[in-house]
């Protein structure tokens, strides 16, 4: 223990970023990455309403480990930028999504979402993004927005 400790107190003295304090202990504790992305779809949308708060279970969110999306973000990254998304409120438009934060993907971006998630499990061929395509899918259908919560 005494060991994480100083490594936790180096990072933080760094000024590194929370992710590699994650893979820190991961390292050490050998286990899969904690860090995780969440996404959901929002029932009942509410304009201007600041989505700041960490509610996955509301929204009854899936987990994307973050080495995935990293690896996603980095291979589809052109593709991903031009996806028109909100981050955290709809006053603050943007594009792909916030890595750090909260992204509103509305109904009208879906379908361009939902093609890279598949372009992209042809290629990693990883189950948390063939639940992604059906959260997305689901979303669709519904004309619903989705929300994603970055590490």
């Amino acid at each position: 223990m005494a060991i994480y400790m100083k490594f936790l107190q180096r990072l933080f003295r760094s000024k590194l970023s929370i992710k590699y304090v994650l893979r820190g202990y991961t390292y050490l504790h050998g286990s899969d990455s904690l860090a995780k992305h969440e996404f959901g779809i929002i029932d009942s949308f509410e304009e201007n309403k600041w989505y700041s708060d960490y509610e996955p279970e509301k929204y009854n969110c899936i987990s994307v480990n973050d080495d995935l999306v990293e690896e996603l973000i980095i291979k589809y990254n052109e593709e991903l930028m031009a996806i028109k998304t909100y981050f955290q409120v709809t006053t603050q438009p943007g594009t792909g999504l916030d890595y750090c934060g909260v992204t509103l993907i509305p109904p009208e971006s879906l379908k361009q979402f939902k093609d890279i998630i598949i372009k992209a499990n042809n290629h990693f061929k990883a189950k948390e993004l063939q639940l992604l395509t059906e959260k997305i899918t689901e979303a669709i259908t519904g004309n619903k927005y989705l929300i994603h919560y970055g590490i």
